[in-house]
C-alpha cells in the first residue's frame, strides 16, 4: 500500500453550532466510511507563511494521509470528502519513501 496526502482546500466554516456539529457528523461518517484506509486523519491549517522565492499556495484549509492501492484508488476516496460538498476540493498527492 502507498501513502497519499489529501489536501484540502477552501470549503466554508460552519456558522452556527448546529452546522458545526452537522459538519462534524459529515467528516465523521467519510472517515469511518474509509476504514483502515486512513493512515493520519490529519488537521485543519491555522495561519501560513512562505519562505523562499516561489510563489505561495493559498486557501489550503486542512490535510490526512490515506493508504491506497494506486492514486485512481486514492482519488476515489477523496471524492466523498465533505469539503466538496461544502463548495471546496481536493489534491490527491502520492508520497515517496526516501530512504535516509
Amino acid at each position: 500500500m502507498t501513502k497519499y496526502v489529501l489536501v484540502y482546500q477552501g470549503g466554508s466554516m460552519a456558522e452556527t453550532e448546529e452546522a458545526q456539529q452537522a459538519a462534524m457528523a459529515a467528516w465523521g461518517a467519510w472517515f469511518g466510511s474509509l476504514g483502515a484506509a486512513v493512515a493520519d486523519g490529519g488537521a485543519p491549517f491555522g495561519p501560513s507563511a512562505t519562505a523562499g522565492g516561489g510563489a505561495s499556495t493559498t486557501g489550503l484549509t486542512g490535510y490526512s494521509i490515506l493508504e491506497a492501492d494506486s492514486l485512481e484508488a486514492a482519488t476515489a476516496h477523496a471524492e466523498g470528502c465533505p469539503v466538496i460538498a461544502d463548495g471546496g476540493s481536493v489534491d490527491v498527492y502520492e508520497t515517496i519513501d526516501v530512504a535516509m
